[in-house]
């Protein structure tokens, strides 16, 4: 992986500190516990990488901003993250799979990404997601390097295992199994360590993902509980319109946080 310029360095920096776990969605403190009861709470653990699930650089640096999934599409080269990972003018890269470092041919360019119209124009936390088309030099589909791809399903509410990498160079991805549920339109659920880089993880039910880490507050100003955006017909267009090609969206690159 590349080492980035100071310029670069200090514009990734301004993205990070703003929209890591943030996102505008002005709320009082007093409702960052969901109503909901959930009785079990979880602890984030280091987990075996999965094909499927990888890291995501901002920046062209060797620090991993987030995680990403492979997402099954027709073109079988998309992958899936929360929209605030990602900012116009900043080179992004994937590594699917991703176990403490990565060889050259395991890096995956982020060529055009597709985000939700509300996002584009509000960035609106109920879309707070993005689909994107990777390649890379040795050519090839996502999907078949992977062998593996999470298919697109709706809201969660039940069982579900959410990975994340966290903030940082190198490390193991971080994962619960826990449980799904849906507060003031927010899926959410309930593990303790999900802190900042884990956004954008995926809510993984068998082989559907979900939902995303990402939504209300970028995903919560704490790191015991996490949202994600709910998925519905409007995740399914973008992941269509994405499929089909054209041209792309641009991200924003600033982050309002209430946290």
């Amino acid at each position: 992986m590349r080492t980035a310029s100071v310029a670069l360095n200090l514009a990734l920096a301004a993205v990070l500190v703003a929209g890591c776990r943030s996102t505008a969605e002005p709320r009082a403190k007093a409702a960052e516990e969901p109503s909901a009861a959930q009785s079990v709470v979880t602890d984030a653990r280091p987990v075996a990488p999965r094909p499927a699930v990888g890291a995501l650089f901002l920046g062209g640096t060797d620090t991993h901003t987030c995680t990403a999934s492979v997402i099954h599409s027709t073109s079988q080269d998309l992958i899936l993250t929360a929209a605030h990972c990602l900012a116009a003018g900043l080179p992004t890269t994937f590594v699917p799979g991703f176990d403490q470092s990565a060889a050259p041919g395991a890096v995956w360019t982020v060529d055009t990404v597709y985000l939700d119209p509300r996002w584009v124009a509000t960035q609106d936390p109920k879309a707070d997601y993005a689909v994107a088309r990777v390649s890379r030099p040795a050519g090839g589909s996502i999907e078949a390097v992977t062998g593996q791809a999470l298919t697109l399903g709706t809201a969660p509410s039940g069982p579900v295992t959410v990975i994340g990498y966290p903030l940082g160079d190198g490390g193991p991805p971080l994962g619960c199994d826990t449980t799904a549920g849906v507060d003031g339109g927010y899926p959410w659920l309930r593990c303790n360590g999900l802190g900042d880089g884990t956004s954008g993880g995926p809510w993984i039910a068998g082989a559907t993902v979900t939902g995303v880490i990402g939504g209300r507050d970028g995903g919560g100003c704490q790191d015991n509980i996490s949202y994600s955006s709910p998925f519905d017909a409007a995740t399914a267009a973008l992941l269509a319109r994405a499929e089909a090609g054209g041209p792309g969206d641009d991200a924003p690159t600033s982050f309002d946080s209430d946290c």
